[in-house]
């Protein structure tokens, strides 16, 4: 079939825990092209800040991957990523790369050691070696709860106790700081441009702060959570009177309260990791004479309206008059809240099936439902 001068993007999340969104966008390309081999495809993966910011950023503005040797969460050496986009003029990096969860043995996680030391040193590097204006930092996938202040020592803050000495990393140690020194701080990091691509909207503090939403899911114990919201409470109370934190902002508990550490230490903007990835892999141009796109997540539901990358993605491509295809691993929830985001939503799934399973034949499924889409597509133009 050859259906001219059209136009489809694909631009999808990944399907967590099994594909990443660069192989969905081959997988939905693949799929579609069975059936319409002329059709012209624009491929850009996404991300909203989590896992594969970084890949979804560079494969889309053909950017540069680097790497670089860092402290690890548990303090051994670990290997991290960035990249380099627009003209080398912005680095993109995720903090997962150098402090992250999936670095850790679940036995090992305990937030009262981890330290975010590693991102640290990513920001440091790019600063010191690339002439970046910008740094974006996706902060997604933490093993850490320690307010960003590992990150900060990094960088050459000096955070220190009662007798004047410098604290030890890790989250159980944040509540002896009674004062910070930046004397020892590169102006460069003042003087760069830090964007923070975030998608929790989580506080520091309290019932729906960092160390009680976050900190048992990194391992912490109900009396580590308490200890950890004493240091985070003790290190919010050394910036509330200053001219950056003049109060909590939303986000500012990702990551363990590197959100809030980041723009303590950084003068970070925290932005929605959507909108963000929108903006640096340039969506918005490659909707121009765009007929349709087609995005894609592993488990929709009533958080996707909730401003999760898929409805946001919508969002742009109809502020285009684009309409949209969701082809999603599975729909729960609203499935009308749902279809009025979308102009189709699809579950890639064939029928009932286990995580197990569906993560088994995601891809094959995802070829499937690719090619009815278009069939479907084809039939509409007049192709068939």
């Amino acid at each position: 079939m050859i259906l001219p001068h059209k136009k489809i993007v694909i631009a999808p999340d990944s399907y967590k825990g099994n594909m990443r969104s660069t192989e969905v966008c081959d997988i939905i390309e693949k799929g579609l092209k069975s059936i319409i081999p002329d059709i012209q495809i624009i491929k850009i993966p996404m991300a909203d800040g989590g896992e594969g910011t970084v890949d979804s950023a560079i494969s889309a503005a053909n950017g540069i991957l680097k790497k670089v040797t860092v402290t690890g969460p548990l303090g051994g050496k670990t290997e991290a990523e960035y990249g380099l986009i627009g003209n080398s003029e912005t680095a993109i990096m995720e903090m997962a790369s150098a402090s992250g969860i999936e670095l850790i043995k679940k036995e090992d996680l305990n937030p009262l050691l981890t330290t975010t030391y590693g991102t640290g040193e990513v920001i440091k590097h790019i600063i010191e070696n690339e002439n970046v204006k910008e740094i974006i930092i996706g902060i997604g996938g933490s093993a850490t709860v320690d307010g960003g202040c590992g990150m900060a020592q990094a960088l050459g803050y000096q955070l220190l106790d009662s007798a004047g000495n410098e604290v030890k990393v890790g989250g159980e140690n944040i509540a002896k700081i009674v004062s910070v020194s930046d004397i020892n701080v590169d102006k460069k990091i003042k003087n760069t441009i830090i964007r923070v691509a975030c998608d929790v909207t989580n506080p520091l503090l309290g019932k729906n702060g960092a160390a009680r939403i976050f900190g048992p899911q990194k391992g912490a114990t109900p009396s580590m959570v308490e200890e950890l919201e004493t240091g985070l409470s003790n290190l919010f109370s050394l910036f509330k009177t200053s001219k950056i934190i003049e109060k909590e902002c939303p986000g500012d508990g990702a990551a363990g309260g590197l959100g809030f550490g980041l723009r303590a230490f950084c003068n970070a903007a925290i932005e929605s990791g959507a909108k963000l990835l929108i903006e640096a892999t340039d969506l918005k141009k490659h909707l121009k004479n765009c007929d349709l796109v087609i995005t894609g997540e592993g488990c929709t539901d009533d958080q996707t309206s909730g401003g999760k990358l898929c409805s946001i993605i919508a969002e742009t491509a109809r502020e285009s008059n684009v309409p949209v295809i969701l082809l999603s691993g599975a729909l729960k929830g609203d499935l009308q809240q749902i279809n009025s985001m979308f102009d189709g939503a699809f579950s890639i799934s064939p029928g009932p099936e286990t995580l197990e399973e569906a993560i088994a034949t995601g891809r094959e499924n995802l070829y499937f439902t690719s090619q009815n889409i278009a069939k479907i597509w084809a039939f509409r133009t007049g192709t068939n």
